[in-house]
């Protein structure tokens, strides 16, 4: 964890996760930021700020960098590292800060609300592609993901963010999360999986306090 710098997200890169919140699927990225406090392992006990309503979950794939961002770098060259991650999202404040036309930051930033597995090497740009992961709450399946069904692939993510805001060795991106989001309370137990090549990746248990 001490070696990330900085967490951009990527909202709304799954169509049919837009959709089920009921929001527009957007024409360009939606790029925001969580604060590297809110970084939390993928295991153990994970108190959740509860008291300012319903939480969400949000299971996406997430990659590191090892270069600085070059539009002319490969991505293969760039990115040195993926994991799953959870977009953990205080919806109620999410709705409020929504109808406002305020920024997301309370909503997706609070302590716990970035949760990371352990990064395992990045296949390359077209085999990441085909990677699966899978997000289970309490045993039952709730999230599967590929990234082929992104919105906006890798290479667009990472030339918008690298371009406009810059990309450094150390910077992670939550690359989007697809359908199946949905509230998390105490006492909820998740564990997840990825399968990159053949092979298979299991990562927790993580308990919500």
């Amino acid at each position: 964890m001490e070696e990330i710098r900085n967490i951009y997200c990527v909202g709304r890169n799954y169509r049919k996760h837009a959709e089920e919140l009921g929001n527009q699927v957007p024409s360009e990225p939606l790029i925001f930021m969580k604060p590297t406090h809110a970084l939390h392992k993928a295991e153990g006990g994970l108190p959740l700020p509860f008291e300012q309503g319903a939480i969400h979950f949000e299971g996406e794939l997430v990659v590191k960098m090892r270069e600085d961002y070059h539009p002319d770098k490969p991505l293969d060259a760039m990115i040195g590292g993926m994991a799953f991650g959870i977009d953990f999202t205080a919806r109620d404040v999410q709705s409020k800060l929504k109808e406002k036309g305020h920024p997301w930051t309370m909503a997706k930033g609070f302590p716990g609300s970035a949760v990371l597995s352990r990064f395992v090497p990045f296949p390359g740009e077209e085999a990441f592609r085909k990677v699966t992961f899978t997000l289970y709450k309490n045993e039952e399946l709730l999230q599967k993901g590929q990234p082929d069904k992104m919105i906006f692939p890798l290479r667009d993510l990472v030339d918008v963010i690298g371009s406009r805001l810059g990309l450094s060795r150390g910077d992670i991106i939550f690359t989007g999360t697809p359908e199946g989001v949905g509230p998390v309370g105490h006492g909820d137990v998740f564990t997840f999986e990825m399968e990159s090549g053949g092979q298979s990746y299991s990562f927790g248990p993580l308990h919500i306090q």
